[in-house]
């Protein structure tokens, strides 16, 4: 459908200012900004070693263990199936974990420089 209004004009587009490339440089330079990403790290970076050393497992007990995988725990149920669901069931609590660990520690420090940055502008 064609209109009768004129192209928008090029060049800037208007909206609300925000920081500039300074203020975020300084801002990652923070000490608040630091702690804020030694939150993250202290959580994130143990956790992923652990999921992923556990899956790891997972993978070489079924490639080189197969005895072991193959032994019934309940009817046709064997310990391969058991670990292949404590694989999802692991992926569930790890978000629910880090959502907890989020809201606790990481927003709240997160959200005080965004509107401090906020502020400044």
């Amino acid at each position: 459908m064609a209109t009768d209004a004129s192209p928008p004009e090029t060049g800037t587009v208007p909206g609300p200012a925000g920081p500039s490339t300074e203020a975020f440089v300084l801002e990652q330079r923070s000490a608040e900004f630091g702690e804020l990403r030694r939150a993250h790290r202290s959580f994130a970076f143990p956790l992923t070693i652990a999921f992923i050393s556990w899956y790891l497992l997972y993978v070489l007990l079924s490639n080189y263990a197969g005895g072991l995988m193959a032994t019934k725990v309940v009817g046709h149920i064997n310990v391969a199936f058991v670990f292949g669901l404590a694989q999802f069931l692991t992926t569930f609590l790890i978000a629910w974990f880090y959502s907890r660990h989020a809201s606790a520690q990481l927003d709240p420090r997160a959200e005080a420089i965004k509107s401090r940055m906020e502020d400044d502008v």
